[in-house]
């Protein structure tokens, strides 16, 4: 098998590839700094006579899967698959696999690095000690920029799926109580309390959410559950953004209905004007889409793409592949 690899893919995650499947090509869509898209990915494609393909980012349209409907797999490195039409894939009877979890430590990490400074007052103290504003009186930043800790707090979970797990496995320990919603998923932890979405709004300090795009989930997260938050709470947003009612939440943070927001996603990217109102929000402390892009990010969805293609090629039963393609179209939390 030839295999065409899009992704950025470590040197030795490749070699174990070859070492399985016979021919690796790597051409990184990171090398024209931007996705393949789709008459660009039907010309590598052509060019290569490859037999299967990983990807990251590129567009895997219908127009590409018709194309090459021999296509013997389609690795997608993500945690959802959604550049790629899957039900297109499923009909001509291509496997599809994606990586989920790859990122669920990267954003975790930021999750509470973001927490903190915002709880803490951090970036403002800094801006402050850097803008030489240090008068006389010892006591001024110290009375200024007191914040909260984390421990003692109650973090409600939107969706529990890897992200929403690692985060809580790791605050659990400060300590925090984890509430957390989710239809599809029941924890066996006893640390970890299941509750109504209503609730998660109702009795959290901080609400995260860890939804993906559907039709269940699209602006799910409106006025009616954000007036739900305590005025003193703290809404997250790593996930997706279309998932949240974006003037409910502005709203919410203009009228001081709610201590503040962090937000790594937007409605539009770049911003428009309505998103900037958010970023510029002196409650609101907003990163450019960058929850998940470390560098081991990407080693960890090479490993666990191989570990993926190792197991479904080694159990030699080839009926699963209906079974793989419903599990990635069936996903439900971030």
């Amino acid at each position: 098998m030839k295999i065409l690899i899009t992704a950025p893919y470590h040197d030795k995650a490749q070699q174990a590839l070859k070492e399985q499947f016979g021919e690796i090509i790597y051409q990184p869509w990171k090398l024209q700094e931007r996705a393949y898209n789709e008459g660009e990915l039907i010309a590598l494609l052509t060019e290569t006579g490859a037999d299967a393909l990983i990807t990251e980012h590129d567009h895997v349209t219908s127009a590409v899967i018709e194309a090459f409907p021999g296509l013997q797999f389609i690795g997608v490195c993500r945690g959802t698959p959604s550049n790629v039409a899957v039900a297109t894939a499923t009909a001509k009877g291509i496997p599809v696999f994606n990586t989920p979890a790859r990122n669920a430590q990267a954003v975790a990490e930021m999750f509470i690095a973001n927490l903190i400074n915002l709880l803490r007052n951090t970036l403002e103290g800094i801006a402050w000690l850097e803008g030489e504003q240090w008068e006389a009186g010892a006591h001024t930043s110290y009375l200024q920029f007191k914040g909260n800790e984390i421990a003692g707090k109650t973090i409600g979970m939107v969706g529990f799926g890897a992200v929403g797990q690692t985060i809580a496995n790791l605050v659990k320990h400060f300590p925090a109580e984890i509430l957390y919603y989710d239809p599809f998923y029941t924890s066996e932890d006893p640390d970890f309390k299941k509750v109504s979405l209503e609730d998660v709004f109702r009795l959290s300090d901080v609400v995260s959410i860890h939804l993906p795009v559907n039709k269940e989930t699209e602006g799910m997260v409106g006025k009616e559950l954000i007036g739900l938050m305590k005025k003193d709470a703290v809404f997250v947003n790593t996930a997706r953004a279309v998932v949240v009612k974006r003037e409910a939440l502005l709203s919410a943070i203009e009228n001081n209905k709610i201590r503040g927001a962090i937000l790594d996603v937007f409605d539009h990217e770049p911003p428009d004007e309505l998103d900037y109102r958010l970023i510029h929000h002196k409650n609101v402390l907003a990163t450019p889409h960058i929850a998940g892009a470390t560098f081991e990010v990407e080693d960890h969805h090479a490993d666990i793409m191989n570990k993926a293609l190792r197991d479904f090629y080694l159990t030699g039963n080839r009926a699963i592949r209906q079974l793989v393609n419903r599990e990635v179209l069936s996903v439900r939390t971030h």
